[in-house]
């Protein structure tokens, strides 16, 4: 193991507070998801994909898991923002386990419902909240479409991406045709599904794919960095601006202009007087600052 990963590893493991909670899934008993907080500051929740043994696939418990991970987190007024990231820092996730697809001991129904897991698990979800994918090594098929449900991912240097099912005969189920093209425009979004392959992480930064490419061994450390930086502000005025983003990729200008008025002026009094007020009075956030802001 990386010496960085190693240092970094029990670096984190004293900043982390385990959430206690015996959550119990499917039939099996065996619990795939890990569920934590940053200590000192539980608006951050962490979701950790815990097969290291198998590059975290997925399979049919760990998506139940990873669902009910992030219906909790949704739920939850204590929790802010949530990271995804793969436990063991070797990889992120390597897709839905192929050894389940072999053994053709798995079922899925033939129509969708939005109600119902995906195969990946929560990969149907539309968050109320903010979620960044902390990304190391291999994050392709699947485990791509899961971090396309993420609105920024943090991609170390050693990181891969691709449709690479493509190979075995494996459609893209979870998302992957229709927020890939969103994050990236339709042209390299069909490069990607057409060819299957490789791509490694200084093009996924260019591409736009990732949004921040750090070295090897602190994704899951940059991106409790990013988190923290996200939540210094005031929370429902962002979260609104981000929603209304979402609005404007599958509605019209109009429609979105509308979305983006009307739920934005509702903040006005509760939140933006009062900014303007700490500007103005307190001088704070002058000049482009952001350290001075409380």
């Amino acid at each position: 193991m990386n010496i960085h990963r190693i240092l970094f590893s029990s670096h984190l493991s004293r900043k982390i507070h385990t959430i206690v909670s015996t959550l119990r899934y499917s039939s099996s008993s065996n619990v795939t998801v890990k569920v934590s907080h940053v200590d000192g500051t539980p608006s951050i929740r962490l979701i950790g994909i815990n097969r290291a043994s198998k590059r975290n696939c997925v399979n049919h418990s760990t998506a139940l898991q990873l669902l009910s991970a992030f219906q909790q987190f949704e739920n939850d007024d204590t929790a802010r923002l949530a990271i995804l990231y793969g436990e063991g820092g070797s990889a992120f996730c390597a897709g839905y386990d192929l050894s389940e697809v072999a053994s053709a001991n798995i079922s899925m129904p033939m129509k969708y419902n939005k109600e119902e897991p995906g195969p990946m698990g929560p990969s149907r979800m539309s968050l109320k909240k903010p979620l960044i994918a902390a990304v190391a090594g291999p994050c392709v098929a699947g485990g791509l479409e899961l971090s396309l449900l993420a609105d920024m991912r943090v991609g170390e240097e050693s990181s891969k991406y691709g449709v690479l099912c493509r190979r075995f005969g494996v459609p893209l189920i979870d998302g992957g045709t229709v927020r890939l093209p969103h994050l990236i425009g339709l042209s390299r979004a069909l490069d990607l599904i057409l060819t299957g392959r490789t791509v490694h992480a200084q093009e996924a930064f260019n591409i736009g794919l990732i949004n921040r490419l750090v070295p090897d061994g602190q994704c899951l450390e940059e991106a409790i960095r990013l988190a923290k930086d996200i939540l210094r502000f005031p929370y429902e005025c962002m979260n609104t601006d981000r929603i209304s983003a979402y609005f404007s990729v599958s509605n019209t200008i109009d429609d979105s202009l509308k979305q983006e008025y009307e739920q934005g002026i509702k903040l006005i009094e509760r939140v933006s007087i009062p900014g303007a007020k700490h500007f103005i009075e307190n001088k704070q956030g002058r000049s482009g600052k952001y350290d001075d802001i409380k």
